[in-house]
Protein backbone atom coordinates (compact mmCIF):
# COMPACT_ATOMS: atom_id res chain seq x y z
CA UNK A 1 0.00 0.00 0.00
CA UNK A 2 1.19 3.49 -0.83
CA UNK A 3 -0.19 6.52 1.01
CA UNK A 4 0.75 10.08 0.09
CA UNK A 5 0.09 13.59 1.27
CA UNK A 6 0.63 15.83 -1.71
CA UNK A 7 -0.16 19.16 -3.33
CA UNK A 8 -2.49 19.52 -6.29
CA UNK A 9 0.49 18.50 -8.45
CA UNK A 10 1.00 14.98 -7.16
CA UNK A 11 -1.74 12.41 -7.47
CA UNK A 12 -1.66 8.63 -7.70
CA UNK A 13 -4.58 8.29 -10.10
CA UNK A 14 -7.63 10.05 -11.42
CA UNK A 15 -10.88 8.31 -12.39
CA UNK A 16 -11.70 8.75 -16.06
CA UNK A 17 -8.04 9.24 -17.00
CA UNK A 18 -5.56 6.75 -18.43
CA UNK A 19 -3.60 4.75 -15.88
CA UNK A 20 0.03 5.81 -15.61
CA UNK A 21 2.76 3.19 -15.92
CA UNK A 22 3.28 3.60 -12.16
CA UNK A 23 -0.39 2.87 -11.42
CA UNK A 24 -0.39 -0.09 -13.81
CA UNK A 25 2.60 -1.61 -11.98
CA UNK A 26 0.89 -1.07 -8.62
CA UNK A 27 -2.53 -2.41 -9.68
CA UNK A 28 -1.26 -5.43 -11.61
CA UNK A 29 1.68 -6.48 -9.45
CA UNK A 30 1.73 -4.52 -6.20
CA UNK A 31 4.91 -2.64 -7.18
CA UNK A 32 4.82 0.79 -5.48
CA UNK A 33 8.39 1.74 -6.46
CA UNK A 34 7.76 3.96 -9.49
CA UNK A 35 4.70 5.65 -7.95
CA UNK A 36 6.65 6.29 -4.75
CA UNK A 37 9.55 7.85 -6.68
CA UNK A 38 7.19 10.03 -8.73
CA UNK A 39 5.49 11.31 -5.58
CA UNK A 40 8.80 12.02 -3.83
CA UNK A 41 9.92 13.96 -6.92
CA UNK A 42 6.73 16.03 -6.55
CA UNK A 43 7.69 16.80 -2.91
CA UNK A 44 4.96 14.57 -1.48
CA UNK A 45 5.13 12.97 1.95
CA UNK A 46 4.73 9.21 1.58
CA UNK A 47 4.27 6.14 3.71
CA UNK A 48 4.39 2.58 2.44
CA UNK A 49 3.00 -0.45 4.24
CA UNK A 50 5.91 -2.71 5.01
CA UNK A 51 3.87 -5.51 6.63
CA UNK A 52 4.68 -9.17 6.11
CA UNK A 53 2.00 -9.69 3.49
CA UNK A 54 -1.47 -8.81 2.32
CA UNK A 55 -4.22 -7.62 4.62
CA UNK A 56 -6.79 -10.41 4.88
CA UNK A 57 -10.54 -9.73 4.71
CA UNK A 58 -11.63 -8.33 8.07
CA UNK A 59 -8.09 -7.47 9.20
CA UNK A 60 -6.66 -3.98 9.66
CA UNK A 61 -3.37 -2.17 10.16
CA UNK A 62 -2.19 1.27 11.24
CA UNK A 63 0.26 3.52 9.45
CA UNK A 64 1.44 7.03 10.36
CA UNK A 65 2.19 9.86 7.95
CA UNK A 66 3.71 13.23 8.79
CA UNK A 67 2.72 15.94 6.31
CA UNK A 68 4.13 19.29 5.21
CA UNK A 69 1.85 22.33 5.21
CA UNK A 70 2.05 22.48 1.42
CA UNK A 71 0.72 18.93 1.04
CA UNK A 72 -2.98 19.27 1.79
CA UNK A 73 -4.37 16.27 -0.14
CA UNK A 74 -4.33 12.58 0.73
CA UNK A 75 -4.21 9.72 -1.77
CA UNK A 76 -3.71 5.99 -1.40
CA UNK A 77 -3.57 2.93 -3.59
CA UNK A 78 -3.03 -0.77 -3.01
CA UNK A 79 -3.34 -3.82 -5.25
CA UNK A 80 -6.31 -6.13 -4.64
CA UNK A 81 -5.98 -9.91 -4.61
CA UNK A 82 -7.09 -11.79 -6.66
CA UNK A 83 -7.72 -9.35 -9.51
CA UNK A 84 -6.17 -8.64 -12.88
CA UNK A 85 -5.72 -4.88 -12.36
CA UNK A 86 -7.92 -3.92 -9.41
CA UNK A 87 -6.83 -1.64 -6.60
CA UNK A 88 -8.34 0.08 -3.60
CA UNK A 89 -7.91 3.82 -3.84
CA UNK A 90 -8.44 7.30 -2.50
CA UNK A 91 -7.93 10.17 -4.92
CA UNK A 92 -6.84 13.60 -3.63
CA UNK A 93 -8.99 13.82 -0.49
CA UNK A 94 -8.64 17.28 1.09
CA UNK A 95 -7.02 16.82 4.51
CA UNK A 96 -9.08 18.74 7.11
CA UNK A 97 -7.35 21.39 9.21
CA UNK A 98 -9.59 20.54 12.16
CA UNK A 99 -8.16 17.85 14.44
CA UNK A 100 -10.30 14.76 14.78
CA UNK A 101 -11.15 11.36 13.36
CA UNK A 102 -12.61 10.96 9.88
CA UNK A 103 -13.99 7.77 8.31
CA UNK A 104 -14.06 7.12 4.57
CA UNK A 105 -15.40 4.02 2.84
CA UNK A 106 -13.14 3.27 -0.10
CA UNK A 107 -14.09 1.82 -3.46
CA UNK A 108 -12.12 -0.56 -5.58
CA UNK A 109 -10.97 0.84 -8.90
CA UNK A 110 -10.01 -0.85 -12.13
CA UNK A 111 -6.84 0.46 -13.79
CA UNK A 112 -8.38 -0.26 -17.21
CA UNK A 113 -5.26 -2.07 -18.39
CA UNK A 114 -6.50 -5.69 -18.41
CA UNK A 115 -9.81 -7.52 -18.80
CA UNK A 116 -11.32 -8.86 -15.58
CA UNK A 117 -11.87 -12.39 -16.82
CA UNK A 118 -11.28 -13.89 -13.34
CA UNK A 119 -9.13 -16.70 -14.74
CA UNK A 120 -6.19 -17.93 -12.67
CA UNK A 121 -4.02 -18.09 -15.79
CA UNK A 122 -4.28 -14.32 -16.29
CA UNK A 123 -4.13 -13.20 -12.65
CA UNK A 124 -0.43 -13.17 -11.72
CA UNK A 125 -1.17 -13.32 -7.99
CA UNK A 126 -3.76 -16.12 -8.16
CA UNK A 127 -1.42 -18.97 -7.05
CA UNK A 128 -0.42 -16.95 -3.98
CA UNK A 129 -4.05 -16.33 -3.05
CA UNK A 130 -4.73 -20.07 -3.08
CA UNK A 131 -2.64 -20.33 0.09
CA UNK A 132 -3.79 -17.00 1.51
CA UNK A 133 -7.47 -16.58 2.38
CA UNK A 134 -8.54 -16.77 6.01
CA UNK A 135 -7.25 -19.43 8.40
CA UNK A 136 -8.63 -22.80 7.39
CA UNK A 137 -9.63 -21.69 3.87
CA UNK A 138 -8.58 -23.70 0.88
CA UNK A 139 -9.40 -23.54 -2.80
CA UNK A 140 -9.79 -19.77 -2.92
CA UNK A 141 -8.85 -19.98 -6.59
CA UNK A 142 -10.23 -22.86 -8.66
CA UNK A 143 -9.63 -23.82 -12.28
CA UNK A 144 -11.37 -24.54 -15.56
CA UNK A 145 -13.35 -21.33 -15.91
CA UNK A 146 -14.22 -19.96 -19.35
CA UNK A 147 -13.89 -16.28 -18.37
CA UNK A 148 -16.38 -13.84 -16.90
CA UNK A 149 -15.56 -11.39 -19.67
CA UNK A 150 -12.95 -10.96 -22.32
CA UNK A 151 -13.97 -7.50 -23.44
CA UNK A 152 -14.98 -4.15 -22.03
CA UNK A 153 -12.80 -3.78 -18.92
CA UNK A 154 -9.59 -2.93 -20.73
CA UNK A 155 -10.90 0.45 -21.82
CA UNK A 156 -7.76 2.43 -21.07
CA UNK A 157 -9.12 4.57 -18.24
CA UNK A 158 -9.35 4.21 -14.47
CA UNK A 159 -12.92 3.44 -13.38
CA UNK A 160 -14.89 1.92 -10.50
CA UNK A 161 -14.32 -1.84 -10.39
CA UNK A 162 -17.39 -4.05 -10.88
CA UNK A 163 -16.14 -6.39 -8.14
CA UNK A 164 -15.19 -10.04 -8.19
CA UNK A 165 -18.16 -12.17 -9.20
CA UNK A 166 -16.74 -15.67 -8.93
CA UNK A 167 -18.82 -18.83 -9.11
CA UNK A 168 -19.30 -22.03 -7.10
CA UNK A 169 -18.04 -24.44 -9.77
CA UNK A 170 -14.60 -25.73 -8.70
CA UNK A 171 -13.73 -27.21 -12.10
CA UNK A 172 -15.55 -25.03 -14.64
CA UNK A 173 -18.09 -22.22 -14.81
CA UNK A 174 -17.13 -18.74 -15.89
CA UNK A 175 -14.71 -17.81 -13.10
CA UNK A 176 -11.72 -19.35 -11.33
CA UNK A 177 -12.53 -17.32 -8.20
CA UNK A 178 -14.54 -19.12 -5.52
CA UNK A 179 -17.58 -16.92 -4.92
CA UNK A 180 -18.03 -18.29 -1.39
CA UNK A 181 -14.65 -16.88 -0.35
CA UNK A 182 -13.61 -14.02 -2.61
CA UNK A 183 -16.74 -12.45 -4.07
CA UNK A 184 -16.85 -8.74 -3.28
CA UNK A 185 -18.61 -5.57 -4.32
CA UNK A 186 -17.94 -1.94 -3.41
CA UNK A 187 -17.10 -0.40 -1.02
CA UNK A 188 -14.07 -2.57 -0.34
CA UNK A 189 -12.31 -0.94 2.63
CA UNK A 190 -12.82 1.41 5.56
CA UNK A 191 -10.21 4.10 6.11
CA UNK A 192 -10.03 5.82 9.51
CA UNK A 193 -7.95 9.00 9.48
CA UNK A 194 -6.90 10.76 12.66
CA UNK A 195 -5.67 14.33 12.16
CA UNK A 196 -3.48 15.42 15.08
Amino acid sequence: MLIAAHSTQGELFSAGQSASAALEALAEGGDTGVASTNLLNASANIAEDASDGPVAPGDSFTISLTTDDSNGYLSLASMLLPTNDGFVGLDSWKIPETKGTYVIHLNAYDAGTENNNELASSIPNAPFVTTFGKPGDSGVVTSGGTGVTNTGDENGVVHIHRGNLGDLNASGGTSDIDASKHRWLNPIARLVITVK
